[in-house]
């Protein structure tokens, strides 16, 4: 019965989606940017593809081509992104905004830890991820503890429940932040899985590869960034998420590996890896 009115609630979105998937670069697009001998070359080839428009105040002359080149790539990123989410209700807007959660979860570690090293707000502001941006942004620099970035700030924001489960009182230091970013990154990508099961059908099917190469990939990260810390095996081991192609055994054995060779040892008996 809901293909029958698909075009009525989704079909715009669709056309949209398909248009998007139509303008992405291509191997070729790629084949002859590797032949770029400079930037010039490279803005003048982006120059025919959808980039274009984005591209045209970039000046390759300049001391900050690359960064404005990224910043250019970025904007036509977001605006499409942007654009989307707002033709999207029920759960495809879900589906959008949890993919704008992992941007937020850096944003915030950004601004804190800037916070902690005596930089200007308005600095940080600038290098947070256009997608993972929220009102209270500017906020998170009043906060000295894990109880008071909540109570004040996330509270009512996206990240919200998934913050609530990795807090403690402990003041916010480096350590601690790592810690958090990890715990909310968990909480996120259960959280993305659970929806996306719920949900069923191909939207199951393509995320459940991707997540479960998440989960992996964040379990191998901690892993090996762990090396050398104070963390404890029961520490890394609230941090994996509870699904994935390393789950259970193969998070087992990396939350008991010690260094390099241990981790690579456990990953040798995965095929994938």
């Amino acid at each position: 019965m809901e293909i029958t009115t698909f075009n009525l609630k989704d079909g715009f979105a669709e056309a949209i989606l398909r248009g998007y998937k139509g303008a992405l670069l291509n191997s070729g697009d790629y084949a002859l940017m590797c032949q770029c001998e400079n930037l010039d070359d490279l803005k003048m080839h982006l120059g025919t593809t959808s980039y274009g428009s984005f591209l045209s105040d970039v000046d390759v002359g300049g001391a900050n081509t690359t960064t404005q080149l990224i910043e250019r790539c970025t904007d036509k990123l977001v605006e499409e992104f942007d654009f989307l989410q707002c033709q999207a209700e029920g759960p495809l807007y879900t589906f959008l905004e949890m993919c704008r959660i992992p941007h937020m979860i850096d944003n915030v570690i950004l601004i804190v830890s800037g916070c902690l090293h005596n930089q200007q707000t308005h600095e940080l502001l600038d290098k947070c991820h256009p997608l993972g941006m929220f009102d209270a942004m500017a906020s998170l620099a009043v906060a000295s503890n894990m109880q008071e970035l909540y109570q004040l700030v996330l509270i009512d924001t996206p990240l919200g429940k998934y913050f609530h489960g990795s807090l403690s009182r402990e003041d916010l230091t480096e350590m601690h932040l790592e810690i958090m970013r990890n715990m909310l990154y968990k909480s996120w990508i259960e959280d993305f899985n659970a929806f996306c099961s719920k949900k069923g059908g191909t939207t199951n099917e393509v995320m459940a590869t991707f997540l479960s190469f998440e989960s992996d990939r964040r379990a191998i990260s901690i892993s090996l960034n762990s090396v050398g810390t104070e963390l404890t095996h029961d520490d890394k081991k609230s941090l994996f998420c509870k699904f994935g192609g390393l789950h259970p055994y193969g998070q087992k054995d990396l939350a008991l590996a010690e260094d390099f060779e241990q981790i690579l040892k456990v990953l040798s008996d995965y095929a994938p890896y």
